[in-house]
């Protein structure tokens, strides 16, 4: 039984469940990191477009007032504005390091949350039989020596995005994710050692493990003037739990110079009953959301200029609000970027418009950016990869790389 997971999962996870661990290509000064918003969030409050007509006439009841009402919007230019539940990532914009694009998504029409989340990870919409995940391939793909902490997935199970032949460092989830384990013991690992000496895969996994493990521990040991207390976390809300845990992930990349990809998720944007406008039920999740996000880039202090942060959804949701006061499966959405290096205060994309002539299939935000489109420039100019290397991450990509120019600051 231990040899099947350690066959089928490599190793174990810092919060306790069988995971690979990385023994790829190491350290390197640019960082970045992936936020998937499971369920689908609706970008249409997110960047609300409140200038366009139809956007409060489709929603009389979920509409976000405009900048400077009651509730309103946080104003970004003359067309858009940032839900007021994400005040706490207002001061990004303001400082140049939060951009936006609009209309952005997946190219398949799919608007199954499964197989919509599966081609984001896949990083190859419409083809279900890819094996692995855009960043695994990505992680074969970086210049750069080798370090067992070179990619950690933070979650409870192993991500479809990290899926494949090179090996990915796990991070636990909650106040117990840095705890020892019993892989931890030395006694353990002497005797696992010994029992795995003739099967090199299994024990070249072992030691990748254990290296892994001390690594990250001997990075948060290290003293920084604050204090890690777990119990910190203890009875926190479980809206509060994202911040606990982004601002965890961003300390560990902060600490271990050899951590240069992280990938975590969250979940909660299926609102298809009682959204709410500026208070409620999205508005809730999106204040846990702001305050995560925030707690990240604090967590990840003087490395926050070397990172970029990439949040993206499955796919959008209506523009019309249904009977129940929600949104159901849409198209379009709202991809974020965030960081030192993002070129930010400003919302890109081609803006299709509201009108009904423009929506996808009569109801929806059409995709006028593949979600691959604003990826790719972020792997050539900020990780360094070659077009060859690219072609990799995002075998049969679209044919030209868009806002190359504009995404990133030169």
């Amino acid at each position: 039984m231990l040899r099947r997971q350690l066959l089928n999962f490599g190793a174990f996870t810092l919060g306790g469940l069988p995971v690979s661990l990385l023994h790829a290509q190491g350290a390197a000064q640019k960082k970045l990191v992936v936020v998937l918003l499971r369920g689908a969030v609706d970008g249409l409050s997110v960047v609300a477009p409140y200038g366009e007509r139809e956007y409060a006439a489709s929603r009389p009841q979920i509409a976000l007032p405009p900048p400077g009402g009651e509730d309103g919007l946080l104003k970004l230019d003359s067309l858009f504005g940032l839900h007021p539940s994400l005040a706490p990532l207002k001061r990004h914009w303001d400082g140049g390091q939060l951009a936006f694009v609009h209309a952005s998504g997946s190219p398949d029409p799919t608007r199954s949350h499964f197989d919509a989340q599966d081609y984001v990870e896949s990083g190859t919409p419409g083809r279900k039989s890819t094996p692995d995940g855009w960043m695994n391939r990505l992680l074969t793909a970086l210049p750069g020596e080798p370090s067992p902490t070179r990619a950690i997935s933070q979650g409870s199970t192993p991500p479809r995005i990290f899926s494949g032949a090179a090996s990915v460092a796990s991070l636990g989830l909650g106040p117990g994710a840095l705890q020892r384990r019993a892989i931890d013991d030395p006694q353990l690992q002497a005797g696992l050692a010994r029992l795995y000496a003739h099967d090199a895969p299994l024990n070249q996994t072992l030691r990748d493990t254990t290296e892994g493990r001390g690594e990250m521990a001997r990075s948060m040991a290290a003293p920084e003037g604050r204090s890690m207390d777990p119990s910190a976390d203890a009875g926190a809300p479980s809206a509060r739990s994202f911040a606990a845990d982004a601002r965890r992930l961003g300390t560990l990349i902060r600490k271990d110079p050899h951590t240069q990809l992280a990938f975590t998720a969250v979940g909660g944007w299926d609102t298809h009953v009682s959204q709410g406008a500026a208070r409620g039920q999205l508005a809730n999740r999106l204040a846990a959301l702001g305050e995560g996000l925030d707690a990240l880039t604090l967590g990840l202090g003087d490395t926050y200029k070397d990172t970029v942060i990439v949040v993206l959804s499955e796919f959008g949701r209506t523009l019309r609000q249904n009977g129940n006061g929600g949104t159901d499966h849409g198209r379009g959405n709202v991809m974020w970027l965030l960081g030192g290096p993002v070129a930010g205060g400003q919302v890109l994309g081609e803006w299709p418009g509201l009108d009904a002539a423009a929506l996808a299939d009569g109801r929806d935000l059409a995709v006028r950016t593949d979600f691959r489109q604003v990826l790719a420039p972020v792997l050539q100019r900020h990780l360094g990869l070659t077009e060859s290397a690219l072609a990799t991450v995002f075998p049969q990509g679209p044919q030209t790389w868009r806002y190359a120019d504009r995404l990133l600051r030169a």
